[in-house]
């Protein structure tokens, strides 16, 4: 199956098979509108105002929730965090942190032509909002799923990777983004509009489909530059003819091309 098709599904498959894995009770977060520090070992979170959320087990949140929270957002070490697979309205006025080893996805919205959309697996016709007023950043994490999001800071991958697609699409991040030192089956950035720079550096696609081209950077619009260099096996500008980026100031290394 073409890649592009099949990380809309993948993602969601596959935090539907490990939140069956945990015994942990759904917890009702939203019972009651303010919440302090929230902590969530295992469930789902729900409606309501919180002071800060961290995750430190496997958590969804719930259908068409409304979440603001004032402070950061924390997925811990071996945690998930699953706020791709239900519509869901989430606000956050610091910033969001994920761990080693752990699984972050944020945000879903029905499929877009080329299949670059991630329908929510519980509602495709449903659309996340989500707004990160401070930075994503994220180091040594198994996954990340950025789908339809906005983050006012930066978004700054580092390290991490695993079997599961990584995709970064269609979202509005006014500052940088950054992925280093990934490994991982495939790489998709796609369709994101970023106010400065984007840098892919030191990533490894371990996809051994003879049709794969290593990472996808694919139709963003970029305010500053856009530098590759040390992707393996290569960057790929799509299968479209005329697919390109745009990029305010220069194209560098690998990716010189690719405007």
């Amino acid at each position: 199956m073409h890649k592009l098709v099949r990380i809309a599904a993948t993602g969601s498959l596959a935090v539907a098979a490990a939140l069956t894995l945990t015994a942990a009770p759904a917890m009702a977060a939203g019972t009651s509108d303010y919440h302090k520090g929230y902590t969530c070992a295992g469930g789902t979170i729900g409606s309501g105002h919180y002071d800060s959320i961290t995750v430190t087990g496997m958590c969804s949140v719930a259908m068409d929730a409304v979440i603001k929270i004032n402070g950061k957002l924390v997925v811990k070490a071996g945690a998930m965090l699953d706020a791709q697979s239900a519509p869901s309205t989430i606000w956050v006025d610091g910033d969001v942190m994920a761990g080693r080893g752990s699984f972050l996805g944020l945000g879903c919205q029905p499929d877009f032509p080329h299949n670059t959309g991630h329908p929510c697996a519980a509602a495709p016709a449903g659309h996340s909002m989500i707004t990160v007023k401070g930075d994503v950043s994220a180091w040594g994490a198994n996954t990340v799923l950025l789908n339809g999001i906005t983050v006012k800071g930066d978004v700054n991958l580092m390290g991490g990777g695993g079997n599961i697609p990584w995709s970064i699409k269609n979202n509005t991040i006014k500052g940088d983004l950054t992925v280093r030192g990934l490994v991982t089956d495939w790489l998709g950035v796609l369709f994101n509009k970023v106010g400065k720079n984007v840098t892919l550096s030191n990533i490894t696609i371990t996809d051994t489909d003879p049709g794969a081209h290593g990472a996808y950077v694919v139709r963003n619009v970029i305010g500053h530059n856009l530098s590759c260099f040390g992707v393996t096996p290569g960057v790929s500008g799509g299968f479209v003819p005329g697919e390109v980026n745009t990029v305010g100031h220069k194209a560098l290394g690998q990716c010189s091309t690719l405007v």
